[in-house]
């Protein structure tokens, strides 16, 4: 019995005319495979000096990808770490310095990487991130620039970068790194959903636009876990503190009060949930990977949410002329 992928559904135009109201896509999920070998293929991966990307980036090399693990402001001790690590261990595993907010530097290091590969990256995987937390009045417009220009405006230079190399190969794919804000928003967390709920929409709709170019769109949803973003979050977080207006941050004088103090560190999430997540993803045959994929210790609310605007998008264009590349993400 064959089975119908977003490829098989795209054949051709007739047969999408076809398949288009009938087909039910398998979108499973992932199943991370500690044996399986991930030789030959190539994974660029943004935000490597810590959290999710430092392990996803070691777990992916020891099994045989061809790693890019990028992060900003080289030298500094993480990326000699890894150097390191690649050395003792042979691993493929190559640090590249990005910061995903400096299109030169983005443009450069993708080259570097597709220099060094002999080709487009077959993997991108668009992890870093910032937190800045306080009640939206109090969020100024230097923090309100950072954090759209690091969630939001990065992985779109990253996706720009490395697409007509992907596009060309007819293969490719992409995996946000989105979080549970995504989709869900919790009082005075300034614009982290804002930019998460950005980051979606924005590849969502690019799932639907690189069906036909054989690229898969993934958004992996973390729920809370015990890594250096909080540190990360502290400091941005103190230092708007330090330079908020008092006109703004009286109105939430306990609010402002906790700025830069929060802890991250009594959870007890394993932050290897993350990386085995995207490693179950790039192990998927392509064209069957769900569009959007909760990873969490605890609670999953945006479930739900999921459920119901892949249903609305479905319902709303399945019947029009975008349907085939709205069921080809959906799986309906």
């Amino acid at each position: 019995m064959t089975r119908i992928n977003r490829r098989t559904l795209l054949a051709g135009a007739a047969a999408t005319a076809t398949l288009a109201g009938t087909a039910r896509l398998s979108a499973a999920e992932p199943v991370y495979t500690p044996e399986i070998s991930f030789k030959g293929t190539s994974v660029l991966i943004t935000g490597c000096s810590s959290g999710f990307g430092r392990l996803t980036a070691e777990l992916l090399a020891r099994q045989g990808a061809r790693v890019f693990a990028t992060m900003r402001a080289l030298p500094r001790p993480e990326a000699d770490e890894l150097t390191a690590l690649a050395k003792a261990e042979n691993l493929d595993l190559h640090v590249i310095g990005i910061d995903v907010t400096e299109l030169p530097q983005v443009n450069a290091g993708v080259k570097e990487a597709m220099r060094i590969n002999g080709g487009p990256i077959d993997v991108l995987v668009n992890n870093a991130g910032i937190g800045i937390t306080s009640p939206v009045e109090v969020q100024d417009m230097t923090a309100t620039r950072l954090i759209f220009d690091t969630n939001v405006f990065g992985p779109h230079r990253m996706a720009r970068a490395v697409l007509p190399g992907m596009r060309e190969a007819k293969r490719g794919l992409i995996i946000q790194i989105s979080s549970q804000l995504g989709r869900v928003i919790v009082p005075h967390s300034g614009h982290y959903s804002a930019t998460k709920f950005a980051l979606e929409a924005m590849s969502e709709q690019l799932a639907y636009e690189l069906v036909a170019h054989g690229i898969d769109v993934s958004i992996i949803e973390p729920g809370g876990y015990p890594t250096k973003v909080w540190v990360n979050r502290n400091a941005y977080s103190k230092a708007l503190k330090e330079r908020s207006l008092s006109v703004h941050s009286a109105g939430y004088p306990e609010q402002v009060a906790r700025m830069g103090t929060e802890d991250g560190s009594g959870r007890s999430n394993d932050p290897m949930d993350v990386a085995k997540a995207i490693a179950g993803l790039i192990a998927q045959p392509p064209g069957t990977r769900p569009l959007r994929l909760p990873v969490s210790g605890g609670a999953i609310p945006q479930t739900p949410i999921n459920q119901v605007t892949a249903q609305v998008q479905t319902g709303w264009l399945g019947n029009s002329p975008y349907g085939p590349l709205v069921k080809a993400v959906h799986g309906r």
